[in-house]
């Protein structure tokens, strides 16, 4: 499994690079962002297949670790934090299952393609919640308030601005 685990790895931290290409990040991110990328694919490996924490789980996980590592080296090259994200995400993304999907119900194998939706959809949600909750980790790690809705007078009404003078 070590063999299979470094290649994996390897692989994902060449994509991760290759689609920071793709969007065109700047050079000095291309490194960080494959790093990134190569660590939250380890520890989804790692808690999925060895650990067997299951499918939503591990890929939340690995995209709390995604969001919090990408602010955290956000911060310190000075650059948006979702030039780390999205290149880091790419190999979480269930194109696999959404492509034996599609293929199964042109097919007409309806249960087997209601199992990978059912996959798709779990992954996207952990995915999502992943990142909400790695978002919620970085305004506790670096003091920032959370802002809720404003409220509805606030919306609706303008701000009073005192009378021009002259």
């Amino acid at each position: 499994m070590q063999t299979n685990l470094l290649i994996q790895c390897s692989m994902a931290f060449i994509a991760a690079i290759c689609f920071g290409m793709m969007l065109n990040i700047p050079v000095k991110a291309y490194l960080p962002s494959g790093l990134i990328g190569c660590l939250s694919w380890a520890v989804y490996v790692i808690l999925y297949f060895q650990l067997h924490l299951g499918l939503a789980m591990s890929n939340m996980i690995g995209a709390i670790l995604i969001s919090v590592t990408s602010m955290l080296l956000a911060r310190r090259q000075k650059l948006p934090m979702i030039i780390y994200n999205v290149p880091a995400l790419v190999n979480f993304v269930p194109g696999g299952q959404s492509y034996r999907m599609i293929s199964n119900f042109v097919l007409g194998h309806n249960a087997l393609a209601m199992t990978y939706f059912y996959q798709v959809i779990v992954i996207a949600g952990a995915l999502s919640l992943g990142f909400g909750i790695g978002d919620l980790l970085n305004a506790a790690i670096f003091g920032r308030r959370i802002r809720g809705p404003r409220p509805f007078s606030q919306v609706l009404l303008p701000k009073k601005r005192p009378p021009k003078k002259g």
